[in-house]
């Protein structure tokens, strides 16, 4: 034990695991809060589908010679995020049905424009990368940990101020728009908000498991707690947790950061499960 706790002592004073760890809590933090709300109004794969946009934008930057793709990326995921909230609302396509269109289109396109047009010798290499985020979170500059403690602070004050409104939009939309709540701009705020998150976590986790961070905190606080504050904090501190033990035992084992973090979760969605099995029974 003693060994180990140098041993983390010691990766930890290299800067490049500290942006990580910064990074990755303040990320997993901001998109548990969003998760709980998409997974209440059944929208909770929009992580899927913006995270692919996410990925054929990047591979358009990547083959373009951009040398901050954030400028082509960030823009054309937000636009995703408003047409997938609009399109959702069509009662010809529902909103799963538009999320796997986009998603599924997004990433064939990207896929088939990285291997037409990449100059790069090891394109299987750069989609693996891109797609599971096994190395991009360990080069991080200190501008992306200001991006990210940036978006964290504005995720936060968002449910801190709007709580009411929050709470009201995702179980009753039809309630709270009767009450003059300005329904449609509240979707949006989420959905603009969603898309800076995911691109941000395609650091962190890769596009293909994006979805990971954003529903297991929200379903696994929702096996043993019943109201929507308990959940939405159990949800956070859940997923700060998964997401340090995550990068820990990455840094020790020498794993991919991503498919770790995403295997402790799913490891703590076990454990709610069960407690809450258990706690129903009484």
């Amino acid at each position: 034990m003693r060994q180990t706790l140098d041993l983390l002592v010691e990766y930890f004073s290299y800067p490049f695991i500290r942006y990580a760890f910064i990074v990755g809590v303040l990320i997993a933090l901001s998109s548990s809060l969003l998760g709980v709300i998409l997974v209440l109004k059944r929208f909770s794969f929009i992580g899927d589908g913006l995270s692919h946009v996410a990925f054929g934008a990047m591979a358009v930057a990547s083959v373009a010679g951009l040398t901050n793709n954030m400028l082509l990326v960030l823009p054309v995921t937000v636009i995703a995020a408003i047409l997938l909230l609009r399109t959702g609302q069509n009662t010809r396509i529902k909103g799963d049905a538009a999320v796997a269109m986009i998603s599924v289109g997004a990433l064939a396109i990207g896929y088939l424009i990285m291997n037409m047009f990449s100059m790069s010798a090891n394109v299987s290499g750069d989609v693996c990368s891109t797609l599971f985020g096994e190395t991009a979170i360990l080069t991080l500059s200190k501008l992306d940990v200001w991006l990210c403690i940036g978006m964290s602070v504005i995720v936060i004050l968002f449910f801190i101020l709007f709580y009411n409104k929050i709470f009201a939009v995702t179980f009753d939309e039809n309630f709270a728009s009767t009450t003059g709540m300005g329904v449609k701009g509240f979707n949006l705020a989420v959905a603009v908000i969603t898309a800076f998150i995911i691109v941000l976590a395609m650091n962190l986790v890769g596009s293909l498991l994006i979805s990971a961070l954003v529903i297991f905190p929200a379903l696994s606080s929702m096996r043993v707690f019943r109201t929507f504050k308990s959940v939405i904090i159990s949800s956070a501190l859940l997923s700060v947790i998964c997401a340090s033990l995550g990068i820990m035992i990455s840094v020790l084992a020498s794993t991919p950061v991503g498919a770790t973090v995403v295997a402790v979760n799913i490891a703590a969605f076990g454990v709610f499960f069960a407690v809450g099995a258990l706690v129903r029974r009484k």
